[in-house]
């Protein structure tokens, strides 16, 4: 047990060593081992990752799966990819992220009022879990969500995130059935407990390199998520004081 950590550290702690899904640890291990050439030099990660962020947030974002040379290298969620490279600037714009740019754990990014997860934690074969990856790995979803005590917003990157959120909404009693919710980027939603639920198309580089996610685009789904949290319009000097205290 890991003394004085709090109730979402020691969750974290036990997601790095789940090994539910043979297929995805198998994975994530051969990625690891084998490297992207640019990457040779480095130390994979290769396990689950972990979330991370304020314990505290009112806002979390929750992606579909790790990256195999993305998360499954630098060990934390959009960090060291494309999607990373898009995300945390914005993140940083809207008053969440302590800088634009993350490269690593120790990099000293710090988030204020924001929680980063994903629906599986483990990289799958090309970006894709099945259906019983998905569902191993709810429990972790449902422990996270139960713990986040101040979360008012959930912002799903990708229809899968969407579709993740309302299976946990589903599965905790929160929701009977999903008729009535659309994926669609900017979609907004309140569940009956009074948690807000919005869409975002996935910053993967198939969606910015398109064009079909501009950073106005997703910067706008960011400060709605602000907004509609009850936080206050951000100073950049002010977050960073308050994360720093």
């Amino acid at each position: 047990m890991l003394r004085g950590a709090n109730p979402l550290e020691l969750l974290n702690a036990e997601i790095v060593t789940c090994e539910r899904c043979v297929r995805l640890r198998d994975y994530c291990a051969e990625v690891a081992r084998v490297r992207r050439k640019a990457y040779l030099d480095q130390e994979y990660w290769g396990r689950p990752v972990p979330s991370f962020g304020d314990a505290a947030a009112r806002v979390m974002a929750l992606g579909l799966a790790p990256g195999a040379h993305g998360s499954n290298r630098t060990g934390r969620p959009f960090t060291g990819d494309g999607s990373g490279d898009f995300l945390f600037p914005t993140l940083y714009d809207a008053g969440f992220a302590s800088q634009p740019r993350a490269t690593g754990r120790e990099d000293g990014m710090l988030l204020d009022g924001l929680w980063i997860s994903a629906v599986v934690r483990c990289a799958p074969p090309g970006n894709k879990p099945t259906p019983e990856e998905q569902r191993n790995c709810a429990p972790w979803l449902d422990a996270e969500m139960a713990l986040l005590k101040e979360l008012r917003v959930v912002v799903c990157l990708g229809r899968i995130a969407f579709e993740g959120l309302l299976a946990w909404a589903q599965r905790t009693g929160e929701l009977k059935a999903r008729s009535g919710f659309v994926f669609a980027h900017g979609a907004e939603y309140t569940l009956p407990r009074g948690l807000i639920v919005m869409a975002s198309y996935h910053p993967s580089l198939q969606n910015t390199n398109t064009g079909k996610l501009t950073r106005p685009m997703f910067l706008g789904v960011f400060q709605r998520a602000r907004a509609v949290a009850g936080l206050p319009l951000h100073s950049q000097a002010d977050s960073i004081g308050r994360m720093l205290r």
